[in-house]
């Protein structure tokens, strides 16, 4: 088993298109063949009419699950569909083993829908830290890569964030109304202030990768589900911006953070966002 970063770095170097590989060979197989043409019996709900999936999710996870451990030996997967399955799955994140975290359609809504705007997202964690990502959105055949300490880029361009411009309101995504408590929309009402213009969420993965591209200033989202996030927040961070939770600590891939929390182009506007949810909450 691997049990070093150094050695995780190696892995990437040797590997790193591979991973990429199995990321597309798994949307072509299983996602883009069954897009705007799934059929009723392919969609099934899972805790309620807005959290969806369908035979799209399912087979592609298992798909990207046997590639990538395959790829790493000694690695573990934890998809969103092998969870929901098995929530005890989701603890091995917190183990020893490298992780990988899938999450095989971002966007399912979107993606029932027939719309574009939905991703596959793989992230590489080890002890917590987050080591590489993929974003990859099918629809429109772009790929975002991240590397911790060597930067992000989409479809081999370098990404900047760069900074909010001066005088401009600040373009927030946030949680989307129907996944979210009252408690959490308290918070959320923070971001209702001058030269803050909030609305809500699509794709979580492909909101980062506005973020890290500098199209989006920040997103604030309530929930922590790791498949949703990892593979986002170091494309952002390698991008050249920063997220905090509530206590004003970065956010865990592991869990247990303070919500809700922020992705931003630069420190200054994640600590600029997450005054204004503090003062919601």
């Amino acid at each position: 088993m691997i049990d070093s970063n150094e050695t995780i770095e190696e892995f990437l170097a040797e590997h790193a298109s591979d991973v990429e590989e199995a990321v597309r060979k798994a949307a072509a197989a299983e996602i883009l063949p069954r897009w705007r043409r799934l059929a009723a019996h392919e969609v099934d709900q899972k805790s309620g009419p807005h959290d969806l999936v369908t035979d799209a999710d399912r087979k592609a996870e298992l798909h990207l699950t046997e590639a990538l451990a395959d790829l790493l030996p000694g690695s573990v997967v934890v998809g969103e569909e092998a969870v929901h399955a098995n929530p005890a799955a989701y603890e091995a994140i917190q183990g020893d083993a490298p992780v990988w975290i899938v999450d095989p359609v971002d966007g399912t809504r979107q993606f029932v829908r027939g719309e574009a705007g939905f991703c596959t997202l793989v992230a590489l964690a080890h002890r917590g830290r987050l080591l590489a990502s993929w974003t990859y959105a099918p629809a429109r055949d772009r790929l975002a890569f991240a590397q911790r300490g060597k930067g992000a880029h989409l479809d081999g361009e370098r990404l900047f964030a760069g900074v909010p411009e001066p005088g401009r309101d600040l373009r927030v995504a946030t949680s989307h109304p129907d996944y979210t408590t009252d408690e959490q929309k308290e918070a959320l009402l923070g971001l209702r202030a001058d030269g803050v213009a909030p609305r809500p969420c699509g794709s979580a993965g492909l909101e980062y990768l506005a973020v890290a591209r500098g199209e989006l200033d920040a997103v604030a989202f309530s929930w922590e589900a790791a498949w949703d996030h990892a593979a986002g927040l170091l494309l952002v961070e390698e991008a050249g911006g920063a997220h905090l939770t509530l206590t004003g600590d970065p956010f865990r891939v592991q869990g247990g953070n303070a919500l809700p929390f922020t992705a931003a182009r630069d420190a200054a506007t994640a600590r600029r966002v997450l005054g204004l949810l503090s003062g919601g909450a």
